[in-house]
């Protein structure tokens, strides 16, 4: 079997199949595992920069104890308490609690009044609903059509409640009202590189998930998590070759024949399994009798909205700010004027976004008396160099742009209350065209596309391709993105792979241990 990508879909899903006993090898075009979970290291500061907190830990506590291990022998979880601190526009400012959705609803209505307070508690007892209807219908199973939705039209209460028709920003509106919470809400798209008036109102889950099951520090920083599965990887039988970017993805009668390396080398194979970018498998990697056969496929991949990308800075800041919690959030005065500039026909760096800062009190990231604090704000695509500036794009690499716009975000972070600029001692901007070229992301698109719309949220490119032999994971794919789908994602697709081995459907060896 082969496993093109070394992301934390492709090595949890490499680590799952070499422990069932089939021999893996995955190929990696960059230096390095991990993907978009990467870190930089600088004089004692260290930097996670993709994700930057854990939820629902448990599907990675799986993981691991489905190949041969406990996950907290691998690494160390920190639960994060206040999780988030919260500053809107109009100076309004409140911190939420950890896992205790009725703790972040007292914190909420103590600073929005017991009106919205109560709101919030009735809207995550919603949420706790829709969780428990699509967690194993939708995110635990593969989904290739409408059919596979159907179990969760069997009940109206059940459809009102997941309410697919309606957008998240709605939602809101309809069942909080207050501004703040409104802002707040909203804010649970970018999980998904998604426009809240256009997202669906499942994606209300986020936050429920969040407040119910905790959000937590992997000590040292995210990247030591997907370490410790490249680390899997290796000790169930695995093998990752690094710096081995695949050209194409060779096929014949409908099957899967194997890939050819950018060196020129084949490497025949019954199962491949790719990690990356859904639309990129099927339209760049996929050689063309492929593309013909999973036609369907590759128009679900190509004609959704693509999700935006995140521009971050890395900043090492001599001594602490006080007051300032491990994730703090700065809403911009119009939410709403940056989702318009970023699903914008012809995109500009934004403005005025809101900015996200993440400062973990962990001595293994940072000196004794520093702070590494990760800023992220949304950021359109950087344009394809293979096709120039496109609509919905920004050509991060022309002179001066990324350069001006990190700086015009360190004025913007002093405007905000939170002044750095005298206070650094090394800093670093990273942009959507970095996130490309690092990840292969298609303009750095963090999340493939968007979801916007029921579809666009519950039926993503499938798993299961049309090519036998040929899967997808990851982000991109069904259930989603962001760690815990992507966890998820790996699962489904090693029960798949197996399923389909064992039916003899896939005309693969059987396992060689």
């Amino acid at each position: 079997m082969i496993v093109i990508g070394a992301g934390m879909g492709g090595l949890a899903t490499a680590a799952r199949l070499a422990a069932a006993g089939h021999s893996v090898t995955v190929l990696e075009r960059a230096p390095r595992t991990g993907g978009k979970v990467g870190s930089i290291r600088h004089d004692g500061f260290v930097f996670d920069t993709g994700p930057s907190l854990l939820t629902l830990p448990a599907v990675y506590r799986q993981l691991f104890d489905a190949t041969g291990g406990a996950l907290d022998d691998s690494v160390e979880l920190i639960a994060v308490d206040p999780a988030f601190t919260y500053r809107f526009a109009d100076g309004a400012t409140v911190q939420v609690p950890g896992a205790d959705p009725a703790a972040v609803a007292a914190a909420l209505g103590g600073t929005f009044g017991a009106a919205a307070g109560s709101r919030w508690r009735s809207l995550m007892a919603r949420a706790s609903r829709v969780w428990s209807l699509t967690r194993g219908p939708v995110l635990d199973r593969p989904v290739t059509g409408m059919a596979d939705l159907l179990p969760l039209a069997r009940k109206v209460g059940d459809i009102r409640a997941v309410a697919p028709l309606t957008s998240l920003r709605r939602l809101g509106e309809r069942t909080l009202g207050e501004p703040h919470l409104v802002t707040l809400l909203d804010r649970y798209a970018t999980y998904t590189g998604s426009d809240p008036r256009q997202a669906p109102a499942a994606l209300m889950t986020i936050p429920y998930v969040e407040s119910a099951f905790g959000v937590w520090h992997v000590r040292g920083g995210v990247h030591r998590l997907a370490a410790a599965i490249a680390d899997r990887v290796a000790l169930t039988g695995g093998e990752i070759r690094t710096a081995t970017p695949v050209a194409e993805i060779l096929t014949g009668d409908g099957r899967i024949r194997g890939v050819r390396t950018a060196t020129g080398e084949f490497l025949p194979a019954d199962v491949v399994v790719v990690n990356a970018d859904a639309r990129d498998a099927y339209t760049r990697l996929l050689d063309p009798p492929g593309q013909r056969v999973a036609g369907s496929q590759v128009r679900r991949a190509t004609s959704r909205v693509a999700s935006f990308s995140g521009f971050s800075l890395l900043l090492g800041l001599r001594g602490r700010t006080p007051g300032h919690t491990h994730h703090t959030v700065l809403f911009p005065a119009s939410t709403d004027a940056e989702f318009d500039q970023l699903f914008a026909r012809w995109p500009q760096p934004l403005p005025d976004p809101t900015i996200y800062a993440c400062t973990p009190a962990d001595p293994l990231m940072h000196p004794p008396e520093g702070e590494a604090v990760f800023v992220l704000v949304n950021a359109p695509r950087h344009a394809d160099h293979r096709q120039g500036v496109r609509p919905g794009t920004v050509d991060w690499r022309a002179p001066g742009v990324a350069e001006g716009y990190a700086e015009g975000l360190i004025n913007l972070m002093a405007a905000r209350g939170w002044p750095v600029r005298d206070r650094l001692l090394w800093w670093r901007w990273r942009s959507p065209a970095d996130l490309a070229d690092e990840t292969g992301a298609p303009g750095g698109s963090i999340y493939g596309s968007a979801s916007h719309g029921p579809q666009g949220a519950f039926l993503r490119p499938a798993n299961r391709t049309p090519i036998s032999g040929l899967y997808l994971v990851g982000g991109s794919t069904h259930p989603g993105g962001g760690l815990p789908l992507v966890a998820m994602s790996a699962a489904i697709v090693s029960r798949v792979v197996r399923a389909d081995l064992a039916a003899g459907v896939r005309g693969a060896p059987a396992p060689s241990r």
